[in-house]
């Protein structure tokens, strides 16, 4: 990859911004220059108030194949120092909670293989489109380390405990169609397809209310680790807040004058 060339790329279709992860001659893994700029584009798609659904793909023939190892070779190879548990903490967590506490809606579009922390980074996304040909593959287990990127937590929620522990503990590739089977993601798609989908159902969550959706998303985050009775508290403050919204006003007086809405986001 040439010194000037940007790891993630930034384009805006309307209110749909897509950072395309575009290290594609190594299957774009991860690498600290890439997680920190990516972490960096996700801040500033919440911030931006233009911006009401995130898309996050690869470039080339992968969405992600994880760990650069090469940016790691020293630690194993020399006499570099081995800090996973610190390279996670600084680079690959806050690009996780960015993406799960986001308040706009996140979508994976999957355009080839998601390996090991590219598959943590899929899953931590709201949505997930998947290529025909894409595959997922907690990779783990291949170099005895333990899954991370929130995969431990995300895994157990999308598709059960005991498919999770398969997933991880054997570290087997899953294709697009099984993951659509077992709830690992929501649409697959041919090959030359996925990303007139991914538009499709970007654009769609683009048009509605983008306030009500994040409340949302904070609901379901919250409930994880909820009771019923602090669960139904929590809604009832959430529907509160989300009941003074403009987009609010205008559902229910679209409603009543028997037009489609005209959403802005706020």
């Amino acid at each position: 990859m040439s010194g000037d060339q940007q790891s993630v790329l930034i384009s805006d279709e309307g209110a749909v911004r897509t950072l395309t992860l575009n290290r594609p001659g190594v299957l774009n893994s991860f690498n600290t220059e890439l997680l920190q700029t990516l972490g960096k584009a996700v801040r500033a798609a919440e911030k931006d108030k233009s911006v009401r659904c995130l898309v996050l793909t690869g470039a080339g023939r992968a969405f992600s194949a994880g760990q650069d190892l090469a940016e790691v070779e020293d630690a194993y190879t020399g006499d570099g120092a081995l800090e996973l548990g610190r390279q996670l903490r600084r680079y690959y967590n806050p690009v996780v909670i960015a993406l799960r506490t986001m308040e706009k809606p996140v979508i994976a579009s999957v355009n080839g293989v998601a390996a090991g922390a590219g598959c943590g980074m899929a899953l931590a996304c709201d949505l997930r489109v998947a290529a025909s040909s894409s595959s997922f593959i907690q990779a783990f287990v291949h170099v005895g380390v333990v899954p991370d990127c929130g995969s431990t937590f995300m895994l157990p929620r999308l598709i059960g405990l005991s498919r999770a522990m398969e997933l991880a503990s054997t570290g087997r590739k899953v294709s697009a169609e099984e993951a659509l089977r077992i709830g690992l993601v929501n649409q697959v798609a041919d090959d030359d397809q996925v990303e007139v989908e991914t538009k499709k159902l970007a654009n769609r969550l683009a048009g509605l209310p983008t306030r009500a959706i994040g409340l949302t998303k904070r609901a379901l985050n919250a409930s994880w680790s909820a009771d019923l009775e602090t669960q139904l508290d929590y809604e009832a403050m959430l529907q509160a807040t989300a009941s003074e919204t403009h987009d609010h006003r205008e559902g229910v007086l679209a409603f009543l004058e028997k037009r489609p809405p005209r959403f802005t986001g706020q």
